[in-house]
């Protein structure tokens, strides 16, 4: 039987990285259903044989890459501990940003009506419900099972104000009009040699790519948001790094005004948006 600190040590060495260790910790403090504060006072508490057991299983399985948040089965973003499972992608940081910025868009105290299309584990769609009650969210995906896990999200958090609807992007909810639509669709291009790497391997690959130049569902939403989108509403998509220039153009194209393009913590072009025609009536 090993100390604490010493399986984290070798767990470390054997997943190597630069989240190599951090990756450790989360996995045994997953199998011991510890917190993470439990380490510092406990380093060197002696780990039964079974839990050891345990987590060089999974230290294994991490080994071989599959992802973190699946061993696990929960990831947390914006406060919320959300479970994942290979039916959706993980939430990441980056996304927290589409969320600030269509908060900025939704006044507090309002009963808005808000969209998030591609929901996956409910991220997006329960971060908004949650610092937004007064709205009204629909958070629709075509994967019945996604939607299994954002309903099972938005009940372990405690978040009523979502509507959850199985059907492709604007086919889940025919005539209805939002003041907000947020997505963060499939970008990444078929053939992009990431999708062969690391956590991507495991990530539902519809989820994932879009066509040559994984712009085709991002062209599918622009296309058609007008039609689902109040005068003023807003129409915000994550994307690529490299694709803020190309999404623009659609948005453009399509008659969106206020066309920009926000960046992420890294400095890189993460979310695009523009804002819908506000129709003049003369009198």
């Amino acid at each position: 039987m090993s100390r604490v600190s010493d399986s984290l040590a070798a767990a470390a060495q054997r997943l190597r990285g630069e989240e190599a260790r951090i990756d450790a910790e989360v996995l045994l403090l997953h199998v011991l259903g510890k917190p993470r504060a439990w380490l510092y006072a406990h380093a060197d508490d002696v780990l039964p044989a079974a839990q050891q057991a345990a987590f060089d299983a999974l230290v294994q399985r991490r080994a071989a890459g599959e992802p973190v948040a699946y061993l696990t089965g929960s990831r947390e973003f914006w406060s919320l501990h959300l479970d994942v499972s290979p039916a959706t992608l993980i939430p990441r940081a980056d996304t927290e940003r589409l969320v600030e910025i269509a908060l900025d868009r939704l006044p507090r105290g309002q009963a808005l009506q808000v969209a998030d299309l591609g929901t996956g584990s409910g991220a997006i769609a329960l971060a908004i419900a949650r610092e937004r009650p007064q709205a009204q969210v629909v958070a629709t995906d075509a994967s019945a099972a996604a939607l299994a896990v954002a309903g099972g999200n938005a009940a372990k958090n405690k978040i009523c104000n979502v509507e959850f609807v199985q059907g492709s992007w604007f086919d889940a909810m025919p005539g209805r009009r939002f003041d907000l639509i947020a997505s963060n669709p499939p970008y990444i291009a078929a053939g992009d040699a990431h999708l062969s790497q690391g956590d991507l391997r495991f990530e539902p690959p519809g989820a994932l790519a879009s066509g040559v130049d994984g712009l085709d569902d991002i062209r599918l939403i622009v296309a058609a948001a007008g039609a689902h989108l109040r005068d003023g509403g807003w129409l915000l998509l994550e994307h690529g790094y490299d694709q803020g220039p190309a999404v623009r153009a659609l948005l453009q194209a399509a008659g969106f005004n206020e066309v920009a393009t926000w960046q992420d913590l890294a400095g890189h072009d993460r979310v695009s948006g523009g804002q819908w025609p506000v129709i003049a009536f003369e009198v």
